[in-house]
């Protein structure tokens, strides 16, 4: 009986483990990782605007799913795609579907790690895993905001990592729309302005690197409030005296 039980949600897991799989395997063995280039991108932009003028909610829904896929998958191009979308649609337009559609294939992974994922990655997760999974279980809402905002700890990664700590998910999808936001509008502002991109270098100017840190910093400042207030006071017992 216990047996029985177990099965359907044995074959579940291994549903979502081969759907992940075989997203990830395709993209790689389409090449994928060749097709996607900024190069590319520039190089057709030209057909890509005459299309989206033709059939504009087509390409607004096939370009959210693909975005919804990749980072569900955790592939790399999403930022690829936020410029594309912010050359094809406008900022505005490219901002919320880079926001609605980031924000839900970060869920899909967050809930993937949690239901099925769990075993498997806590048996291989290093270092910086854990260090994400322990300041997330510690401060919730506001450190998750942090990784966010200041993406010291790649975007999957953090997904991942969240998924196996006790954060419940509609914090983790709250945290995650109001954190990449910034980040959405730059990327989607700078694919408006595609024609004026020459290089991977000039994708993130130290300057809005600078800025996305110090409001990172402001962020994170309630958990430090939060922990000082914590510390015994001076003369206090396990307080210095």
């Amino acid at each position: 009986m216990a047996t029985a039980g177990k099965a359907p949600g044995n074959w579940r897991k291994l549903a979502i483990v081969l759907i992940f799989a075989g997203g990830v395997i395709a993209f790689f063995a389409l090449e994928g990782q060749r097709q996607f280039t900024l190069a590319a991108l520039k190089e057709n932009r030209a057909y890509l605007l005459a299309y989206v003028e033709r059939h504009y909610w087509y390409m607004l829904l096939a370009m959210a799913a693909a975005y919804v896929a990749a980072v569900a998958l955790s592939l790399p191009i999403a930022t690829l795609l936020s410029l594309a979308a912010g050359y094809a649609f406008g900022a505005p337009v490219a901002t919320a579907m880079i926001v609605a559609c980031a924000t839900l294939g970060a869920a899909i992974a967050f809930g993937a790690a949690r239901y099925v994922f769990y075993d498997s990655v806590m048996a291989h997760a290093g270092a910086r895993t854990r260090k994400i999974i322990a300041g997330i279980a510690e401060n919730g809402f506001y450190y998750l905001l942090s990784l966010r905002l200041v993406p010291l700890f790649p975007f999957w990664l953090v997904n991942l990592a969240s998924g196996l700590t006790p954060l419940r998910g509609r914090v983790f999808v709250a945290a995650t729309a109001l954190g990449i936001f910034p980040g959405s509008f730059l990327f989607a502002s700078m694919g408006e302005s595609l024609g004026s991109i020459e290089a991977n270098g000039e994708l993130l100017p130290t300057q809005i690197a600078l800025r996305l840190g110090l409001l990172g910093i402001f962020v994170l400042a309630p958990v430090a409030i939060r922990k000082l207030r914590k510390r015994p006071p001076s003369g206090a017992p396990g307080g210095k005296s």
